[in-house]
């Protein structure tokens, strides 16, 4: 094994264990979020970062449903589902995703910035997990 590659440690179970703590670590800081926009903002601010990670989660776990399945393609094992099944549940995300974005915006006018927040807080939590795992 090469040494100087420090990706040549990280299994497959690795993977799926650390998009599983960044999935979890962005439902820790929406819940803290949510709380420090609610008291200094007002509620609409708090449901429009939500909404937000609400999206930004479904994203996580719908890459790690995509991961796994291009995972037992590659190792030449049956998969659970078909691969236009899986494309289909990513367009209905994506789809479901843009709704919610829409209804929020509408039903609760607020700071944008809030939503956007909410939209980064996977991609935060995927930064801190790369930073971890180069650390170690």
């Amino acid at each position: 094994m090469n040494e100087a590659n420090p990706t040549s440690h990280f299994s497959d179970a690795d993977l799926k264990a650390a998009m599983h703590r960044a999935f979890r670590m962005t439902a820790a800081m929406a819940v803290f979020g949510f709380g420090l926009l609610n008291f200094l903002l007002g509620w609409r601010s708090g449901v429009l970062l939500l909404a937000g990670t609400v999206v930004s989660a479904t994203g996580l776990y719908e890459w790690q449903q995509l991961i796994g399945h291009m995972n037992t393609k590659l190792d030449q094992q049956k998969t659970p589902h078909s691969t236009g099944f899986v494309l289909g549940m990513f367009l209905l995300r994506l789809g479901l995703a843009a709704a919610v974005i829409y209804v929020s915006l509408k039903c609760f006018p607020g700071p944008v910035y809030a939503l956007v927040g909410g939209l980064g807080l996977a991609a935060l939590a995927l930064l801190i997990e790369v930073a971890r795992q180069s650390r170690s």
